[in-house]
């Protein structure tokens, strides 16, 4: 999602644009346990709501209708091509998966006269190509010929076979079109980003792995911005060079996702934290063993546990351990300035994903809505040919509240769980590992129906309609009954006991709790405050 420029911004600006921002993580099917390209994407945003998007191709029309996904904003109309794919949230028909996170970049290449944004690039590609590969040539084409309304974007493509980060922005307002670079990630390794550009230098004769455009170095030489070689010309410290906002709110987030994968990375914390810019990281990293599709959906819940930044452990977590912070994220206090961190999982998230584009195997879009640490995912087969209800665009909206909408139900959760995360979190996310883990293996049972029928396509689509609407439906109903559970376990500070047969009572057949359980706070909050008001709360024998 987009993020308002962090360049050369004061710090106090830079802080508070992180607060829209999103996390893209990339493996590569070498480095996964079941062959598979994954991706990841938290869509950030305090005013998006999450719902499924879905494209359904239908009678052919000679232009079609732009608008800034952000904001609704008509940009104009572009030429609709004859042939287009369905479309599944960030996935298509044929295992495509297109992610992004916003860089925003030099504010000296933006094109207010743009006729297509950043949101609308990945839709509308998303319907028009079937690989990586040629998406993007679809993305610089659509750019270039109508012109490109955002600021600077990372994207993340994969499909059955590779997996390419792509970053791009405009040439200004007298120059219509990007200039951009995108790189295929070895296979076997790793990439990430989370809203700064991370492509330095890259190779400029080696079109099977990287390719770019022809005047990609020419126009930072024109700002002056650039000077040399165009072997010494780096993507990213000409078109976004990093502050302490960039390094500390953004480049943390993979810098976090590295360190769980892989040994040494810890040698960047200094970088990731905003206090050593020199200090980069790498690109892309080769993890220590192979990664699962859950440990890759359990990355996109970090908070920086077991870090010094980790945001359970000090006093900004309150009593009850919770890892976020509200906005904003920069504050005062006698005249130093200080930040909130900025995890990967935030509260403000609108929907998430795991893709997996799989080799002779139907590609999985793993779906979310809300908070990653609280919320859980459903598989979608990308050629299932219904969303489910729960997930559909028009059943709810940010104003208006719905009754059978995923959006809202796992607001109410993570809502709650946010009051005693130290306990109702830790409730709900067992919940969460509880559910995905049987569907990651109920997919495999899904995926030997599918060959069972030997893949026929009609057979199939028909398999995987069926089994992406009853999942969600179910998951749904799971957490309409988790909410109902949760209020009634932990209301009022209050911890109600359990056995085997349910709630406890006490023995008298009128529903009075028997087991009754008060937690307390944590021992860091009863020292803060034994500190601040100790002298006034002390207890006189």
């Amino acid at each position: 999602m987009k993020k308002v420029l962090i360049l050369a911004a004061a710090f106090t600006l830079a802080f508070a644009n992180v607060a829209e921002a999103c996390t893209n993580f990339i493996v590569t099917k070498g480095a996964s346990t079941d062959g598979s390209n994954m991706v990841t994407y938290a869509a950030d945003s305090h005013a998006l709501y999450g719902s499924l998007y879905q494209y359904v191709p239908g009678k052919y029309t000679p232009y079609i209708d732009i608008r800034e996904w952000d904001s609704g904003r008509p940009l104009g109309q572009i030429a609709q091509v004859e042939t287009t794919y369905r479309t599944l949230g960030n996935s298509n028909e044929h295992s495509l998966f297109i992610t992004e996170t916003t860089f925003g970049g030099r504010s000296e290449l933006e094109d207010p006269k743009g006729g297509i944004d950043y949101g609308s690039l990945i839709y509308i590609t998303l319907q028009r190509a079937k690989t990586a590969r040629e998406a993007i040539a679809i993305i610089v084409d659509l750019a270039n010929t109508y012109g490109y309304a955002s600021s600077g974007e990372s994207f993340s493509l994969i499909d059955q076979e590779e997996a390419w980060i792509m970053e791009l922005i405009g040439k200004g307002p007298e120059d219509k079109g990007i200039v951009w670079v995108a790189r295929r990630i070895p296979d076997g390794y790793v990439c990430a980003h989370a809203n700064q550009a991370r492509i330095t230098t890259f190779p400029w004769d080696d079109p099977e792995n990287c390719l770019y455009a022809p005047d990609v170095a020419d126009v930072a030489r024109k700002f002056g911005w650039f000077e040399g070689e165009n072997k010494d010309f780096s993507f990213a410290d000409a078109y976004a060079p990093a502050d302490f906002g960039a390094l500390r709110g953004c480049e943390a987030r993979v810098w976090a996702f590295f360190r769980t994968i892989a040994s040494g990375m810890d040698k960047y914390e200094d970088y990731a934290m905003g206090h050593n810019p020199k200090n980069k990281m790498p690109l892309w990293i080769k993890p220590d063993q192979k990664i699962s599709p859950k440990t890759v959906m359990d990355c996109m819940r970090d908070h920086y546990e077991g870090t010094k930044m980790d945001m359970t452990t000090d006093i900004g977590a309150g009593g009850e351990g919770l890892p976020y912070r509200w906005r904003p994220m920069y504050w005062e206090v006698d005249g130093v300035e200080y930040c909130n961190e900025r995890a990967t999982a935030t509260q403000q998230t609108g929907f998430w994903l795991v893709g997996q584009a799989r080799p002779e195997k139907v590609g999985i879009l793993w779906f979310g809505t809300d908070d990653a640490a609280t919320s859980p995912l459903t598989p979608v087969y990308v050629n299932s040919q219904e969303v489910p209800a729960c997930l559909k665009e028009g059943n709810g909206t940010m104003l208006k509240y719905s009754d059978t909408s995923m959006f809202w139900i796992t607001n109410r959760v993570a809502q709650f769980a946010y009051l005693r995360y130290n306990i109702i979190g830790k409730h709900v996310r067992s919940e969460v590992d509880k559910w995905e883990n049987a569907m990651l293996e109920l997919v495999k049972k899904i995926d030997i129906n599918m060959s069972n029928v030997g893949y026929k396509p009609k057979k199939v689509k028909k398999i995987a309609t069926e089994f992406t609407v009853e999942a969600a439906q179910t998951l749904f109903n799971n957490w309409v009954n988790l909410d109902k559970y949760l209020m009634v376990k932990y209301i009022d500070g209050n911890v109600k006991g359990e056995d085997e047969n349910g709630f406890i009572d006490n023995g008298n057949g009128l529903d009075i709790p028997g087991k009754i359980e008060q937690p307390g706070y944590t021992e860091m909050w009863k020292r803060a405050v034994a500190k601040d008001k100790g002298e006034i709360l002390k207890v006189v024998k």
